[in-house]
């Protein structure tokens, strides 16, 4: 039986102030009005246009082409209206407004390393220390062809079962420090060390492939990257194992097992939940 492993980047108010532009005109003087009797003449009878300013001297303007006060204020007054300033204190100095603060666009992301050797071997590092527990679906092919399927549950460290659907009478359990392999329709038992399974370095605290067994390849390919690496401490001889990765998301998808016997396991896993913490009876193991 094959043990697997857990798995674990958002004015101006333009007052339309009457224009006083419309020049205030002299009122004409009345055409053919009978001259007023000397009796009920007054000084002050004198028609605007008619009467001379107090200091009129010889050679000044004729009276009748002097503009009236009246048509000088209105010629002031016809000047462009200048936009209304918003009302303050008298004498205070207008603010200046408040320079708005700009946000600069961010950076643009990092272009993603190319997918080397080392980076994979990063990446998948990475994915088995997310998270100390996992739970997935997995499908097994065993050397005979054999197909089964069913639930596997990890808790680091050291904590696996795979429980294998019916009609498979197969059952794998490891409680942090050995692995039973049971069958359910002999009922028998076998015990092993954790030390000697050929996945045990998947079982540590915290995963390191170039620290924790020896990596003798990468294959790096549109449909996977798989890592190939050796075991030379399994029980009965040297075990060679294959993990094989989403290229894209980098989650385990598969391994193979191929122990010293030469026989082959592949088991895949999906539907991965890296989240749920599994129930802590799931990994006891009855003597």
């Amino acid at each position: 039986m094959r043990y697997s492993p857990f798995v674990a980047l958002v004015l101006a108010l333009s007052l339309a102030a009457p224009a006083l532009a419309e020049k205030t005109q002299p009122a004409p003087a009345a055409q053919g009005a009978a001259p007023a009797k000397p009796a009920e003449a007054k000084a002050t009878d004198a028609k605007p246009s008619e009467a001379k300013p107090a200091d009129a001297k010889p050679g000044d303007a004729k009276p009748a082409e002097a503009k009236p006060a009246a048509e000088d204020k209105a010629a002031a007054e016809a000047k462009p209206v200048e936009p209304v300033k918003p009302a303050g204190k008298k004498g205070a100095k207008t603010a200046a407004p408040a320079p708005v603060a700009v946000t600069p666009p961010p950076p643009p992301p990092e272009p993603e390393k190319p997918l080397n050797r080392a980076e994979a071997i990063k990446r998948a590092n990475a994915f088995f220390n997310a998270s100390p527990v996992m739970t997935a679906d997995f499908v097994q092919i065993g050397a005979d062809g054999k197909r089964s399927e069913g639930k596997l549950h990890v808790q680091r460290a050291g904590r696996v079962r795979f429980e294998y659907a019916q009609p498979a009478t197969m059952e794998v359990v490891a409680d942090g420090a050995q692995v039973a392999v049971r069958d359910r329709k002999l009922n028998t038992q076998d015990l092993y060390f954790i030390t000697q399974t050929p996945l045990k370095f998947l079982m540590k605290d915290k995963i390191d492939l170039e620290k924790d067994v020896t990596v003798e390849d990468v294959k790096i390919e549109d449909s996977g990257v798989t890592i190939f690496i050796e075991d030379k401490a399994t029980f009965g001889g040297t075990s060679h194992v294959r993990l094989i990765f989403d290229p894209e998301t980098f989650k385990l998808k598969q391994w193979q097992v191929k122990d010293p016997q030469g026989y082959e396991t592949l088991i895949s896993v999906f539907n991965i939940d890296q989240a749920k913490v599994p129930d802590p009876t799931l990994f006891k193991i009855s003597k």
